[in-house]
């Protein structure tokens, strides 16, 4: 049995969908640690 370029296509597609979503549930974490570091602006900047 073949499979065809189109079921191959289907069968990606689903799987991007999934690690699209797992990344997208995933990323509702909390950050390891703030980043929070003072930095230099030039003069005039504002």
């Amino acid at each position: 049995m073949t499979i065809s370029a189109r079921r191959i296509g289907i069968y990606l597609a689903i799987a991007l969908a999934l690690v699209i979503l797992a990344a997208w549930i995933d990323g509702g974490e909390e950050p390891l640690r703030n980043i929070s570091q003072t930095v230099a602006m030039p003069e005039g900047a504002l």
